[in-house]
C-alpha cells in the first residue's frame, strides 16, 4: 500500500493546531472579561457608591422620627391630609403615584377630560385652601412627564401653607419657616429651578410640630 508522505499533513496539522490555540485564546478572554465585566467592575463601583454616596446608592430613602422608612426622596406620592403639603397631580396608575407604574396622562390642551380633571382640581383647591392667597399655582392642577415628580416649586409650596397652619392650629409664620428652609436653589447656582421636596418638608413639620392629632404621620400610603 502507497502512504502518503508526512509531509503532505503539515497543513491539515498546523491548520488543526491553529483552530485549537484560537479556541483556548477565546475562552481565555470570555473567562477574563467575565471576571473584569462581571465581577470586579460591578463591585468596585458599588463599593465605592456605598462608601462615597451611601445614602444615595441605597434610593435616598426618607425616614420618620422612629426611623420606619416612609418612602424615597426621589418618588412623589400623594397626601390628602390637610396638615401636609400636598403632591401635585399624577397620571401614574390607577389612582396615581404608582412607582410601578411611571407615566403621564397623555392628554393634550384640546382635550375634555383635561380641561373637566383641571376644572375640578381647581374647585377642590380653592375649597380645601380657602386663605391662600394668589392664584392657583399652575403645577398643582397639572402632572408631570412621569407621574412620580417629588417636588414643588416654593410658590406652590407657600401658597399652601395657611391650610397646613389652621389644620395644625399654627401661626402661618411657623409653617412658612420650615417650608422655607427646605426650599433648594439651582444646581451650581444656575441649572434648573428653586425646588421643595413634599415628603421631606412634611417630615420636617411632624418633627418639629409633632405629628397632628388628626392625621397619620406621611407614609408611603398616607390616606
Amino acid at each position: 500500500m502507497k502512504r502518503e508522505p508526512i509531509t503532505a499533513n503539515i497543513p491539515a496539522i498546523a491548520a488543526h493546531v491553529d483552530a485549537r490555540r484560537e479556541l483556548i485564546v477565546a475562552a481565555r478572554a470570555t473567562v477574563v472579561t467575565l471576571i473584569l465585566t462581571g465581577l470586579v467592575y460591578p463591585l468596585a463601583v458599588t463599593g465605592l457608591a456605598q462608601g462615597l454616596f451611601h445614602d444615595k446608592a441605597n434610593g435616598s430613602l426618607a425616614r420618620d422620627a422612629t426611623g420606619q422608612v416612609v418612602g424615597s426622596s426621589l418618588i412623589g406620592q400623594g397626601f390628602k391630609n390637610p396638615a401636609y403639603l400636598a403632591s401635585r397631580p399624577s397620571a401614574a396608575g390607577n389612582d396615581g403615584w404608582d412607582a410601578t407604574s411611571s407615566s403621564g396622562s397623555n392628554l393634550g390642551p384640546t382635550s375634555q377630560k383635561l380641561r373637566d380633571r383641571v376644572a375640578g382640581d381647581i374647585e377642590r383647591l380653592q375649597g380645601e385652601n380657602p386663605d391662600a392667597t394668589g392664584a392657583i399655582p399652575a403645577e398643582l392642577v397639572t402632572t408631570s412627564g412621569s407621574g412620580l415628580d417629588p417636588h414643588l416649586s416654593p410658590e406652590a409650596a407657600l401658597w399652601q401653607v395657611p391650610r397646613i397652619a389652621k389644620a395644625r392650629g399654627l401661626a402661618v409664620e411657623r409653617v412658612e419657616a420650615v417650608v422655607r428652609a427646605h426650599v433648594r436653589g439651582r444646581d451650581l447656582g444656575f441649572l434648573g429651578e428653586p425646588t421643595v421636596n413634599v415628603l421631606l418638608v412634611n417630615l420636617a413639620l411632624d418633627r418639629t410640630f409633632g405629628a397632628p392629632s388628626t392625621a397619620s404621620p406621611p407614609s408611603a400610603s398616607p390616606e
